[in-house]
């Protein structure tokens, strides 16, 4: 029985220490910082690029929303890339006025694939753009997005993640659940750690990358979240990523539970790929650079799964332990709900707060609020089927929400 305590309070120190950390960390997104000096001062050429696989119900609103951005219309051209389309994106994007490129392949169909063929051809081409920036076709774009990222180049800035807001939040308590979840990841986690030096991550869309980045390899990722994939290179690279809460786009949620069950599990089967993929080579960069940068990007790869691991091996070496006697039904009681109560109690509480600070209608989400521990711990119900079965095809998500950025 000894045995079994002693293992129990070293699961407990370490799901404690993982906790305060971040706890801390968040704190640091009330920092106020110095904004960082101009290097040049240029407006650079930009290329908007666009995946879409069957988007067109809503890719016309997206374009029309970067035709109207406050930028000089020279200096930038708007790219779709048509995916294996079978309906009339293409036909759409182009008479909205981008420019299309249609891509065919029944291998290789994902998001991460599209960009590694589009990004090749401009390599090839030493096409004159200094950046490009990636929006997801279900997107609006708010019109100072360019302004802000140019900005971010002419301070030095050569990865930089916008604020990803969410243009459905009040259409279902899924979509207000994405919308918590999102608001209180940019305030707590890339926003504060963008003001101690540490990095934030890509976000999936509404990113901009300086164009020399990718020119010696492309577009180069292989997993299911090329996002979090690209993010966590550069991080062992020693390279940080920036982060503009004023380079604004919003993005479309599933509003069906189904729908957000399959979105979520293909992004928990991409981060358990990056986990078996980029845990080694981040460790070793925290060996080697001694960075609390790396370390802090190696938090963030143990703080899905393998977190998740120690505690469900928490909750049931507690059970073993009431079983066999070494612990009263009082004490018991006590240990489970110390997992029930945060995540009924504190999670809509933490939703509250970062509603507030990020100055957000609560009336319009309310039930979404409430609702917000099943969302979430459904998160978890994800992870614990993709341990056991990770289904690694990829599904479309259907957009229908055809907003144009003068709704929001």
């Amino acid at each position: 029985m000894e045995y079994l305590f002693i293992l129990q309070q070293a699961l407990i120190l370490i799901v404690t220490v993982y906790w305060v950390y971040q706890f801390f960390v968040s704190l640091c997104s009330f920092i106020k910082v110095k904004e960082k000096p101009l290097q040049v001062d240029k407006q650079h050429k930009f290329m908007m690029v666009v995946p879409a696989h069957n988007e067109e119900t809503v890719v016309e609103s997206l374009i029309e929303s970067l035709k109207k951005l406050d930028y000089p219309k020279e200096l930038y051209d708007i790219f779709v890339i048509a995916d294996n389309c079978t309906d009339n994106t293409a036909k759409v994007a182009k008479e909205s006025g981008a420019i299309v490129y249609e891509r065919f392949d029944e291998k290789h169909k994902t998001k991460g694939y599209a960009l590694q063929w589009f990004f090749n051809k401009k390599i090839e081409e030493d096409a004159p753009y200094d950046a490009f920036c990636i929006f997801d076709a279900d997107n609006i774009v708010d019109k100072n997005f360019l302004n802000v990222m140019n900005k971010k180049l002419c301070q030095g800035e050569d990865v930089v993640q916008g604020y990803k807001d969410i243009k459905n939040p009040s259409d279902s308590w899924v979509s207000a659940g994405y919308a918590i979840f999102y608001w209180t990841m940019h305030r707590f986690y890339h926003l504060a750690r963008y003001n101690i030096g540490l990095s934030p991550l890509m976000n999936g869309t509404g990113f901009m990358v300086k164009f020399d980045v990718i020119k010696p390899d492309g577009w180069n990722t292989k997993t299911l979240t090329e996002d979090i994939e690209f993010s966590l290179k550069r991080i062992i690279e020693g390279k940080k990523l920036g982060w503009a809460k004023d380079a604004i786009v919003y993005d479309e949620q599933p509003v069906g539970f189904k729908q957000s069950w399959t979105q979520r599990e293909r992004w928990t089967v991409g981060h358990m790929q990056c986990l078996k993929e980029y845990t080694g080579p981040l460790a070793s960069a925290v060996v080697k650079n001694k960075s609390v940068m790396n370390f802090d990007g190696l938090l963030y790869m143990l703080g899905t799964t393998p977190m998740l691991i120690l505690t469900v091996l928490l909750v049931i070496l507690n059970c073993v332990i009431f079983a066999q006697g070494g612990m009263s039904t009082l004490d018991f009681v006590i240990q489970i709900l110390k997992y029930i109560v945060p995540t009924v109690l504190l999670l809509p509480f933490m939703g509250l707060i970062v509603m507030y600070l990020e100055k957000k209608p609560i009336k319009p989400i309310i039930k979404g609020l409430f609702l917000y521990p099943v969302f979430m711990g459904s998160w978890l119900l994800i992870n614990l089927k993709c341990l056991l079965k990770r289904n690694t095809e990829w599904k479309k998500i259907d957009h229908v929400n055809n907003k144009k950025i003068e709704d929001v």
